[in-house]
């Protein structure tokens, strides 16, 4: 029996490759499994090469698999392309429809009628079904496991579709087990406990961290790979008396949001990096108004239009220096689906008590692959609004609020617009404590002063993630966002070689934890900091705050995909 199974699914785009792995790993979630998906596929609307492909486990797992036990392919560039992946004695069913050839030894092969199955049952749409039929067979599933799932899709076109498509998941099931003359004892998989586990996106837990933090409007342009956030929004935030817009481009969407945020409500905005290139004027703005502004950006390749819809994690300097001028600002990058919630949710918070913009960094391996999560508690979401007074009787003065006042802390009152006693003036130049504009030396110093220190003792909880078994470690393995689980599962492998090693993760960006780090730092013999740009955006912020740059190496990748672990194991092994 297996405890773990990677089984993929490919074809051209707008072929229902999606929903095939969805069925599937819907599915196998509900059974209790531990599951990691990932997408890949093109930039464009239909047509061109993608492919989902879903790791199946028995333990939790934070990494899609270096090999590949099951293809099912739909197209021969799917064998072509991916079949390389196959372990020996790994399994490609391939659609008869096309003549599928396939060139790789030492795997075995079906050629399996999907599309005609499907056709005789009325539509070739349903040859999902049948593909998803055909691996239930080859795992041992019972069809009965696919047929809730069938029914919560297709249950409002009635009884008669449900049964076709579940028709469709027998034969594809029978016709494999007669082919195979038999089971296939060796990809039996082991049983799951059946306990019941979320099985989510970063972007599904970004738009529920959001409206967990009582977020009622947003605004956002829609842009790969944060769509998905403003989806899930549309969908929900109307049922919670909240509002949508879908604006006519990022800068529009972001002072949109900062007007709202204005006039006293939680709100946020989506984008990628193009977004947030256009976004960083009005950023700015957010800064020198002292505005809570909470942003999510989603890392795609770039620059440029770049890579759409592959993964990246080069945002880390224009998210910390884009603005001109210099103002306050917290970065902060999530490094699990779960953590994507809670960290979504703080962001609020600390937009609020520091009232500057907050950035929230994932990427598209985090924010559109899928991972089981533990039920979230709701319990954990705390709402701190700082020194917010829209909700308060302001006590009678005579003239102008000081919502620019100088405090200790350096974070002032803040009311909303036709507030009682609460008037002032709100510009983009430099001001005094009115409001009112104001170019005198002595107040710039002293704003700017007010301004920039009041982050500098912010609090956020686990700037670092450590997993630090020893004091004296041969490497220091330091990562950020979605490389944390596959860093973790190569580190296992290294130490079974005999190495000690400790694991930092990045998860504030700015202001950047250099304390934290440092020890560590000193305590390793070597630095490796993995990270998905050209350049090493991450190892250099460490350098540049910790020092210690003769110890530091740089594990890069930026093809577009992300780390797989056998990439960093061997990786590793070749800088040390």
């Amino acid at each position: 029996m297996l405890n773990q199974l990677s089984w993929k699914v490919g074809g051209q785009q707008g072929e229902g490759i999606d929903s095939t792995g969805e069925i599937f790993a819907t599915a196998l979630n509900r059974l209790g499994y531990y599951l990691y998906g990932y997408r890949h596929f093109s930039s464009r609307i239909k047509g061109g090469h993608t492919n989902y492909k879903i790791r199946v486990t028995t333990k939790p797992v934070r990494a899609i698999s270096d090999d590949l036990d099951i293809l099912i392919a739909f197209d021969q560039e799917t064998i072509d392309l991916n079949s390389e992946e196959l372990r020996e004695a790994g399994i490609i069913i391939a659609d008869s429809k096309f003549n599928p050839q396939v060139k790789k030894e030492n795997v075995r092969f079906f050629s399996v009628p999907i599309t005609e199955i499907a056709q005789n049952l009325g539509t070739s749409l349903m040859k999902n079904m049948v593909a998803v039929g055909v691996t239930s067979a080859i795992l041992d599933l019972p069809i009965d496991s696919f047929k809730e799932i069938v029914e919560e899709m297709f249950g409002k076109k009635g009884q008669e579709v449900v049964n076709k498509n579940i028709e469709a998941i027998r034969q594809g099931a029978e016709y494999i087990r007669n082919e195979a003359k038999g089971s296939l004892d060796d990809f039996v998989l082991a049983k799951a406990d059946g306990k019941k586990r979320l099985f989510m996106t970063g972007n599904e837990a970004v738009a529920l961290g959001a409206i967990a933090a009582g977020v009622r409007f947003m605004a956002a342009y829609p842009i790969t790979p944060a769509s998905e956030i403003m989806e899930y929004l549309i969908k929900k935030l109307p049922e919670l008396g909240g509002t949508v817009i879908q604006t006519e481009d990022e800068i529009a969407a972001v002072t949109t949001v900062i007007g709202a945020s204005y006039g006293g409500i939680r709100t946020m905005t989506s984008t990628s990096g193009p977004g947030l290139s256009l976004m960083q004027e009005a950023i700015g703005l957010a800064g020198i108004t002292e505005t809570p502004l909470v942003i999510v950006d989603v890392q795609r390749g770039g620059p440029s239009t770049g890579l759409p819809t592959k993964n990246e994690q080069s945002d880390f300097n224009a998210a910390i220096h884009g603005a001109h001028g210099e103002i306050p600002k917290i970065v902060i990058a999530p490094n699990s689906v779960e953590d994507a919630f809670y960290d979504t949710a703080e962001a609020f918070n600390l937009a609020e008590k520091y009232q500057c913009p907050v950035i929230v960094l994932t990427d598209l391996s985090l924010g559109m692959g899928k991972q089981t999560v533990e039920p979230l508690d709701y319990h954990r979401i705390e709402i701190d609004r700082g020194k917010f007074l829209g909700n308060q009787e302001l006590p009678a003065i005579e003239g102008m609020f000081k919502r620019y006042e100088f405090t200790e802390d350096g974070i002032s009152p803040r009311v909303i617009p036709g507030q009682k006693y609460g008037i002032h003036h709100v510009t983009g130049v430099e001001h005094a404590e009115t409001g009112r504009p104001s170019e005198a030396p002595a107040i710039r110093k002293k704003m700017m002063e007010k301004r920039l220190n009041k982050i500098k003792n912010i609090t956020f909880n686990h700037p670092v993630l450590k997993q630090t078994p020893h004091d004296e470690a041969d490497l220091l393995i330091v990562g950020i966002g979605s490389t944390q689980g596959v860093i973790t599962e190569a580190i296992g492998r290294l130490e079974k070689d005999g190495l000690k090693i400790n694991q930092a993760h990045v998860r504030l960006v700015y202001p950047f934890p250099a304390d934290e780090l440092k020890e560590l730092v000193e305590k390793a013999k070597k630095v490796i900091v993995v990270e998905n740009n050209g350049t090493g955006q991450l190892a250099d912020l460490i350098k540049l705050h910790v020092g210690m740059g003769e110890k530091i190496e740089k594990l890069l990748k930026y093809d577009g995909n992300p780390f797989l672990p056998s990439e960093i194991y061997n990786g590793v092994k070749g800088l040390i």
